[in-house]
Parts: structure tokens; sequence; C-alpha cells
């Protein structure tokens, strides 16, 4: 039996560039998917796969996501004098219970593997996951929680991969892999490969199980690819002393730290929801239907 996962890394310091205007004054991963901020499902999915601490790496102007996990009185009075009890009931039940989450503020944007490692303390001796909060991966079983599993059974480190277009290999942090009679066996790992030199089109695609090792290296790690700390330069030297195990994810993975994969990530929630699921596809339909000429 391997030592349990109990505990995950969420970083969600970054400014979320990509979906500017929005993310000026609201942090990118309380953005609503449907009716829930994105950083709702990945805690969701961490509490899922049986973690029983998150801690949630944020930085400046991001106070705000420490409000939305904390419970919130004025609403609820509120809702309960308004006879809005099932509602305020709904709201209290998905509150994390207290002290299952921490918030570490990463002060230098550095990038991830320094935001991973300002949560060294809060983690220990042990292995820990890592959840990316942009990366909405949606299937029938979580997919930390299948990567939990494999972990239990082998021990050592484990990351979710997928398959990319081989000309979009560039922008990701790309693995080539080994068959052996235990699973594939990551052997090799680059960090956004110059176009048409990656290795095969297999990416990390936002989950990881690392072993606390990993914080020792993180501790004199180099800047990488574009200046910043990168985990994978981290992972690729823990690879001389330890195993990386693939889990190919076979879900949909949506990136909403875009506008396309955002509002892509919407409409496959939408359409996933009984109550509103027929409205959206009704406008779904008059979108696509051409308007009448006028006559």
């Amino acid at each position: 039996m391997q030592n349990k996962v109990r505990k995950a890394i969420i970083p969600a310091a970054g400014f979320g560039t990509r979906m500017l205007p929005a993310t000026k004054s609201v942090p990118k991963e309380l953005l609503p998917i449907v009716d829930r901020p994105i950083l709702d499902y990945i805690v969701s999915e961490a509490f899922a796969a049986g973690i029983e601490h998150v801690i949630i790496v944020t930085g400046r102007m991001k106070g705000a996501i420490e409000d939305y996990f904390d419970h919130a009185f004025e609403v609820d009075a509120t809702l309960r004098r308004a006879g809005k009890n099932p509602l305020a009931d709904r709201l209290a039940t998905a509150t994390p219970d207290v002290g299952s989450i921490s918030f570490v503020r990463q002060q230098q944007a550095r990038g991830l593997g320094h935001a991973v490692w300002t949560a060294r303390h809060i983690v220990g001796d042990e292995p820990f996951a890592v959840l990316l909060p942009d990366m909405l991966m949606v299937d029938h079983e979580p997919c930390l929680q299948s990567m939990t599993t494999l972990h239990q059974r082998h021990g050592g480190n484990v990351v979710a991969v997928e398959r990319c277009l081989p000309e979009e290999a560039h922008k990701f942090g790309i693995v080539s892999l080994k068959q052996t009679i235990g699973g594939a066996l990551v052997d090799g790992l680059v960090e956004k490969p110059a176009p048409g030199t990656a290795p095969s089109n297999l990416f990390i695609s936002g989950r990881y199980i690392l072993q606390p090792e990993i914080f020792n290296i993180l501790e004199n790690q180099e800047p990488g690819a574009g200046g910043e700390i990168q985990l994978t330069d981290a992972m690729i030297t823990l690879m001389k002393d330890q195993e990386i195990r693939a889990f190919e994810f076979g879900g949909r993975t949506f990136d909403c730290g875009n506008p396309t994969g955002f509002v892509a990530a919407n409409l496959h929630m939408a359409m996933a929801r009984a109550d509103i699921a027929a409205g959206i596809s009704g406008e779904m339909h008059a979108l696509m239907t051409p308007l009448r000429a006028i006559a």
C-alpha cells in the first residue's frame, strides 16, 4: 500500500492575461462556468479524489478567492429571511469544512515551479497532487481520482497526459513514453519545444501527483522557458531517481484560460444540466439558423 495522497496544491496566482479585460478586477479562477467559478470545479475534483487538505497559492488582488470559500453569513441570513432555505442550505453544504483549505501567497510571479514550491511547508514530507485551475477536465470519473488509484497501485509520480495536434506541440509541456509491464513511464520531458522538434504529441494536461523530493529540486532550480521556474524542468531532474508514470486522460479538457476554451466549457457544462439544457439548446439552434430575409 502506497502513501495516500492527502494534500493538493492549486496554483492560482497568475494574472490571467489571456482573459483580459475581464481579469483586470476578477481573478480568472473565479470566472463562472454556468453558475460556479472555475476554481470551484477544481476544488471539488480534489475532494472527490479523497484529498483532505487543499492549498491554494494566491497572489496580489486575489483576496476574493479566500472570500469565496468562506461562509457568507450575510448571504445566508438574507436568503433565510426571504424563505429561500433550500438555496441557503445548498450554499452551506458547498462550503468546505473548516481547516480543509489553506492559502499561501506567491509574492513574485516566478512560474509554476515556484508556485508549487511556496506550499512546501504545508505539504511536508508526503506525496501531493497539483491541479491547474484553468484546466477543467470532465469525465465520468474525475481525472485526479483515476490518478490516485494508479498511485495507490504503483506509487511514485503520476502525470495526466493527452494528445494534441502535432503542429501545436510547441505550446505545451511534451512527454515521450516507454511501455513497461506496469504501464507507460515517462522517459522524456520538454517544456514548449521548438516547432518541429517535439518528441511526441502527448502533453501534460494539468494534473500531477508528485513526491516531496521535488521541493528540494525546486529550491535551486534555474529559470527555464520564459525566464520562469518551470515545474517540468524539476521533473526532468526528479526522473533521474524516480519513475514518473503517465495516465492518459480520455475525457474532455477545456482550457478556461482562453476565450475559446472558456466559452466551450460553459456550453458543455450547461448542456449537462437538466434544468437549463433545453433553453441553451434552443438558443444554440437559433444562433445557427440563418436569419430570414426581410421582404
